[in-house]
């Protein structure tokens, strides 16, 4: 059996100026702390003798190489990405960067923003332009009916409030 995987897709280049910012402060730590501190690390454990048989120096350097790859990643994932900052010429409907709060049938209430893939954080609120959800709420105006196809079947939402940064259309 092949250990050969296609490459992930990665997804719509949108970011906010939020997530961009997180992105390169990420690519800063990586490359001006971490790997300078693991490479004095295998450094050191070189110096101690065999490498063949020495822990530190096996995974210092298998440390490096995520870094590495991570950096690589960033570097260029940063080039194809489009920052989106302006608002939407009609802030009355859901685009990118839009804060929308969601009730159910149920009356509960979500609220979700709609960010780039590199940004998604279910735990803030944060999904992708590329989920389903999203896609259904893209260009839809305040008080619309939204149906998503889920793994238990059909629900619908409604668009409750739409907020861009400090604008609130609700």
């Amino acid at each position: 059996m092949s250990r050969y995987r296609p490459p992930r897709t990665a997804g719509t280049p949108l970011i906010t100026p939020e997530g961009e910012a997180r992105l390169r402060a990420e690519l800063h730590e990586l490359w001006h702390v971490r790997r300078p501190q693991v490479t004095q690390a295998v450094s050191e454990a070189a110096a101690l003798g065999d490498r063949s048989e020495n822990a530190e120096y096996i995974y210092g350097k298998k440390m490096l190489r995520e870094i590495d790859s991570r950096v690589r990643f960033l570097t260029k994932r940063l080039e194809k990405l489009k920052v989106v900052s302006e608002r939407p010429s009609d802030p009355g409907k859901v685009y990118f960067g839009a804060w929308i709060t969601l009730e159910d049938e149920a009356g509960e209430q979500t609220r979700y923003r709609i960010v780039g893939p590199d940004e998604l954080d279910l735990k803030q609120g944060l999904i992708s332009i590329d989920s389903p959800l999203a896609r259904a709420l893209v260009g839809k105006p305040l008080d619309a009916e939204v149906l998503v196809q889920t793994p238990t079947g059909t629900r619908a939402w409604y668009i409750v409030a739409i907020e861009y940064r400090d604008q609130t259309f609700s």
